[in-house]
């Protein structure tokens, strides 16, 4: 398969099932929201390091979460029930993606949080798509993640933690708050060990480009989630 240039139209991308056999879809355009809206809504989504340039995925297989399936295992569950961080949302959004950016991953050089990548999600979070979920110590932020809500989907980005499980309690309470909140499809985009756990399965890009098109029917809720209550009490801006 051909990997597309992008020109100057900010919503203009080839059909996702033309990517190669590594998800890899077309290269080039910038990352800023109105492209990112409309990579999202069609399954893309940009990956790419420092001295690359911008290249645009649409894997197959897609590692997906339906929130009702979440697996949380006992012990982690009663982790969870005991609150041992306060959890806030959207209240550090660019902290919570430079700690992403930090963290060191097993088997990865470097990151793909690129300053490019950070500025486009930045301006994504103040226009109110892109969201954190934060685990707070005190006055630290010990874990937490990003992503980008839109229709009934999240699609997550990236997470890490600083503390024992800080990043599972977060994730945990932010699936079941997006499940009470409507959410009907989470993107996990890549499959790891961990997201499995928590019942994350492969599905065919075609399964996932129909369950996404069925999710962005759904009007997005565009605003800042309540610092407390999370997606399910979303502040308009």
């Amino acid at each position: 398969m051909p990997i597309f240039l992008l020109n100057d139209d900010e919503e203009s991308f080839p059909p996702p099932e033309q990517a190669d056999e590594s998800g890899v879809l077309a290269v080039g355009g910038q990352v800023t929201p109105r492209r990112l809206l409309a990579a999202y809504r069609r399954g893309i989504f940009p990956w790419y390091s420092d001295g690359q340039p911008i290249l645009w995925h649409s894997p197959d297989p897609r590692f997906t979460l339906l929130p009702e399936q979440l697996h949380v295992p006992r012990s982690l569950k009663k982790k969870v029930q005991r609150k041992p961080y306060a959890l806030r949302y959207d209240t550090a959004f660019a902290a919570v993606m430079d700690a992403c950016a930090r963290v060191e991953r097993p088997g990865q050089n470097g990151t793909w949080i690129t300053q490019e990548m950070r500025e486009g999600y930045v301006a994504l979070h103040a226009l109110g798509f892109a969201h954190s979920a934060e685990a707070w110590c005190g006055e630290a932020l010990v874990g937490g993640l990003y992503g980008v809500s839109l229709g009934s989907a999240f699609f997550g980005e990236s997470m890490f933690t600083l503390e024992p499980d800080a990043s599972k309690v977060v994730f945990v309470t932010l699936v079941e708050r997006l499940a009470a909140a409507g959410c009907t499809l989470i993107d996990c985009q890549q499959e790891t060990e961990h997201l499995a756990r928590f019942g994350a399965q492969s599905w065919p890009r075609k399964r996932f480009l129909r369950a996404l098109a069925d999710a962005m029917t759904v009007p997005s809720q565009r605003g800042v989630w309540d610092s407390a209550a999370g997606p399910c009490a979303q502040r308009a801006l």
